[in-house]
């Protein structure tokens, strides 16, 4: 299915000044920052290895703001984050103190690299309620004015609930919610990035463990924008189907990745290395499309040592720290 409105159309692909190329010349020029010693809170924006230099690590770990368990400020939670190994961080938006997370990216080295709409589940953009879609697309538009004006480009998306309504509705409602959004997104440079979580939507929740990514794919597709993509979590669809077929799938269409792990058997998420999700296969796969860029944890948190352990198993599910151009 196609969006209604083509006003979402960013150029022509062929365009030497197209929307499109300056989003990946900007990146080019952004990522040309050195890596190694203390990182400064630029180039951060989505690559495949094509773009990215080949001695970049060819994931770059990141974490959700609510895994940081520290009593202190946002500074030392900040700074708690890098030490335990991490070198971005997502927010939940909006809401957030602007200033004040600027504040501490710069004090601490931590980049802000996304953030999270924390609305989702209480104003949902499928809701068949059109005052609560109406919330829902103030806090989507604010999230992403939010996201950009502490320096992050990228906020994820839940679009909506299959609980909602008919699978027609619940997908115009979506599509509807995300073309309204768009314009800020374009205004501000700012990717909506949309999760595969377990909200029944664009698959079957109480189907079997061999469903595709195809329905995600085509919901992608219908914007036809360098601004929507997904950012894939490995654990969530798990239970749903091979995590690597559906990154063959989604291909680039997976801007950033989640990281966690689950157990087919036990029908449970567990740490990140425990579960029976085949890494190797994932690693394979996401090698394949050319991923390089954020790959963010979505576990359980706590102190300094938790989130050292949360860093180490990042590295031991996919070796982080490999160049863009190795092997694999």
């Amino acid at each position: 299915m196609r969006a209604k409105s083509q006003s979402i159309h960013l150029g022509s692909k062929d365009s030497e000044l197209s929307p499109r190329n300056l989003l990946r010349r900007d990146f080019v020029r952004q990522s040309a920052v050195a890596f190694g010693g203390t990182l400064l809170a630029v180039g951060h924006r989505c690559a495949t290895a094509d773009d990215a230099p080949p001695n970049q690590p060819w994931l770059r770990k990141t974490l959700k703001i609510g895994m940081i368990k520290s009593s202190g400020s946002l500074v030392d939670k900040f700074r708690l984050a890098r030490e335990a190994g991490f070198e971005g961080v997502e927010l939940n938006v909006p809401g957030i103190n602007v200033q004040e997370c600027k504040n501490a990216a710069s004090e601490s080295g931590l980049i802000i690299d996304g953030t999270v709409g924390g609305y989702h589940w209480g104003q949902r953009h499928t809701d068949p309620d059109a005052s609560v879609r109406a919330t829902a697309l103030e806090k989507l538009k604010t999230g992403i004015t939010e996201t950009a004006a502490v320096g992050a480009d990228t906020m994820l998306l839940v679009p909506g609930h299959g609980k909602d309504g008919s699978d027609a509705e619940v997908y115009e409602r979506a599509l509807a919610a995300i073309q309204e959004a768009l314009p800020t997104a374009e205004k501000h440079g700012v990717a909506i990035l949309i999760e595969n979580v377990w909200n029944d939507f664009l698959y079957d929740h109480e189907g079997g463990s061999d469903q595709t990514a195809e329905r995600l794919a085509k919901f992608v597709d219908a914007f036809d924008s360098p601004l929507v993509g997904v950012q894939f979590d490995i654990g969530n669809h798990w239970k749903y189907g091979d995590p690597a077929e559906w990154i063959h799938t989604l291909g680039k269409r997976i801007k950033k990745l989640d990281i966690k792990g689950f157990s087919r058997e036990q029908g449970t998420f567990t740490k990140i290395t425990d579960g029976d999700i085949d890494w190797p296969s994932v690693k394979r796969a996401l090698r394949d499309i050319g991923f390089t860029g954020w790959l963010a944890a979505e576990v359980g948190g706590g102190g300094l040592d938790r989130l050292k352990e949360v860093s180490e198993h990042m590295d031991e599910a996919l070796q982080c720290n490999e160049s863009v151009a190795g092997a694999g």
